[in-house]
């Protein structure tokens, strides 16, 4: 399952930076994850300063 980024998400970008495949991106108000690509490493989760990014 991909991970989630929750509306706790602040648009720093570094889970984006974290991500081995490209998966995260900047959405509208907050950044999301593009479930197709993401392969669950969880890499994102340790990087987020607010812990919006949670398994789904």
């Amino acid at each position: 399952m991909a991970h989630k980024i929750s509306d706790e998400c602040i648009s720093c970008g570094a889970c984006a930076g974290s991500c081995p495949v490209d998966a995260i991106s900047e959405g509208d108000g907050k950044y999301v994850v593009n479930a197709d690509t993401c392969i669950d490493c969880g890499a994102c989760e340790g990087e987020c300063p607010t812990g919006a990014i949670t398994a789904d």
